[in-house]
């Protein structure tokens, strides 16, 4: 059975990752499937690749294309100076309804870490995608429009706001936020995870990340009953899914000082922003940190990192991201024993000391080699 996968190559750094991943996937495949399992790539054109063929960064080709998809891949886009799109990564995520960045953060063999005991980080991070600052609601100081808001705040609601400000708005709805916490449940109880936490800024905005948390608790107690518990009611040793809640603060040191305690998270976009990445710190950085993004039907996998500009072509990027994002495709498609071999590769090859420049600098004794002889270790381990 052949998996139709459409991709993207991305820009900067994008086609360097690109070729240094793909045998990876297809070699796990191979060895795992037996044939009987294959990858069918099917190309799509985004970003200055897109452009440069079509004058175009996003061809509604490649809209319509993803708009029926299940399965799709892409490199780090760059943002287009010449405008047009605020960004282009934003703009597929709201476009395809993608309102679910899905990250998993886990330690890797042989790598070091500021943390004591990094071994204990294995967290999944879920993070609402198309609402908070993602739904780009805002105006420049002292604009026509800025003015004309901050007069209504001032005059109908009795806000007190400099004239001069410029202005952002949180949109947070109640259907937003209970698909993604949904999601997050729904993985947490067919992954066999312990607990789920609630992150949220609730003790300040109320009416926004009060409501996710509030919402959150809700649709445990109404859509799994029995599956469930909150953490006040959870039993010694019960084999029900512990529902928390952090502060967001609180939650930065929480996962520093007490990461065993944390299994799988949700939280508003702006929160999982930081958290995501701070997390990804922890184990290596962004180099080793895969992403999805997920609508009810599309899953559209990526890197974590940007474009590298600086380090475009000349071998030196870190395609361990985008290896494990395709390792989330074939978890994702039900090939278990296929991403697992990628997996256990990865580890093999950091275990080595012969890493990208980027986990270099992190290891002591380590041998730096270059994108594409990483990606060709990664596939020999297999």
């Amino acid at each position: 059975m052949k998996k139709t996968v459409y991709y993207i190559e991305g820009d900067g750094i994008g086609p360097e990752v690109w070729k240094a991943a793909r045998p990876v996937l297809e070699k796990a495949v191979e060895k795992a499937c037996a044939k009987e399992e294959q990858l069918e790539w099917v190309e799509l054109l985004a970003g200055e690749k897109a452009f440069a063929e079509t004058g175009e960064y996003l061809p509604q080709n490649t809209i319509d294309t993803l708009a029926t998809a299940r399965l799709a891949m892409k490199g780090p886009l760059a943002t287009p100076v010449s405008g047009g799109f605020r960004s282009l990564n934003v703009t597929l995520r709201q476009t395809l309804d993608l309102y679910a960045c899905i990250r998993p953060i886990r330690y890797f063999q042989g790598i070091e870490s500021p943390l004591k005991r990094p071994d204990l980080v294995d967290m999944v991070v879920f993070r609402e995608n198309t609402e908070d600052v993602y739904a780009g609601l805002e105006w420049a100081a002292n604009t026509p429009e800025a003015l004309r808001l901050i007069s209504f705040l001032q005059e109908e609601l009795k806000v007190k706001i400099a004239g001069d400000s410029a202005l952002g708005l949180k949109p947070v709805t109640e259907k937003g936020c209970k698909r993604l916490i949904r999601k997050a449940l729904q993985y947490a109880l067919d992954q066999k995870r312990t607990s789920l936490t609630l992150v949220h800024k609730g003790n300040i905005m109320k009416f926004t990340e009060g409501a996710f948390r509030n919402w959150g608790y809700e649709l445990a107690r109404e859509e799994f009953s029995g599956q469930c518990v909150t953490e006040g009611e959870a039993l010694n040793d019960d084999k029900r899914i512990i529902i928390k809640d952090r502060i967001a603060d609180a939650m930065f040191q929480e996962v520093l000082i007490r990461p065993e305690q944390y299994s799988v998270i949700a939280t508003t976009n702006l929160n999982g922003d930081y958290l995501s990445d701070a997390l990804a710190a922890q184990v290596g950085g962004l180099g080793l940190a895969p992403g999805v993004n997920m609508s009810d039907d599309l899953a559209f996998f990526e890197p974590t990192h940007g474009t590298a500009p600086t380090i475009a072509g000349k071998d030196m990027a870190n395609p361990g991201s985008l290896i494990l994002s395709g390792a989330m495709l074939l978890e994702h498609v039900g090939w278990g024993e296929a991403a697992q071999l990628v997996y256990n590769a990865v580890e093999k090859v950091i275990a080595s000391k012969k890493v990208t420049v980027d986990l270099a600098s992190q290891i002591e004794g380590a041998k730096q080699v270059g994108c594409r002889e990483f990606g060709e270790l990664v596939a020999e381990n297999i």
